[in-house]
């Protein structure tokens, strides 16, 4: 459920002062985003094995209505959830990784297209890696106006 947006015209780049003044909404968003995933996974995996044993036994099960309710509850999250997601997007942030909240803000270094990446409980953005590098890539941003990543904002 990730987004990843191509590469091109009307992306918004941000500086790092750009991505730190956006980053209390940012904070606020993905933390209801996290908190969503965790009740999804939640229900999917309390209804997991309900699934398994109807595949064996498809007969009429006593409990059938109250799966279905299940069910559209879940669906019900997943839509939450999907809503969340969507959240970002006019924004101009990327989620990457919905159980730790990773977010990266497309921005520019020496000429190139760069992510900043932060991540759920950390108190600023305070990194940066290549667009194909993700998140094992991370690397630290130089302390104060020293730092060239998201010079230019687009």
């Amino acid at each position: 459920m990730a987004s990843s947006r191509p590469a091109g015209a009307n992306r918004k780049f941000f500086t790092v002062e750009e991505a730190n003044r956006t980053l209390p909404l940012v904070r606020m968003i993905v933390d209801d985003i996290v908190r969503q995933f965790g009740a999804v996974s939640d229900l999917k995996q309390r209804l997991s094995p309900v699934r398994a044993r109807e595949r064996r036994r498809p007969s009429a099960d006593p409990y059938s209505e109250e799966v279905a309710q299940s069910e559209a509850e879940m669906e019900q999250e997943e839509k939450k959830l999907r809503a969340l997601i969507a959240e970002l997007e006019p924004l101009g942030v990327e989620l990457k990784g919905l159980p730790n909240g990773l977010c990266d803000f497309p921005s520019l270094r020496d000429g190139r297209e760069v992510y900043l990446c932060w991540q759920l409980g950390e108190p600023e953005v305070q990194h940066w890696h290549e667009l194909d590098a993700g998140f094992g890539g991370r690397q630290r941003l130089a302390a104060g106006p020293a730092s060239r990543a998201g010079q230019r904002s687009h």
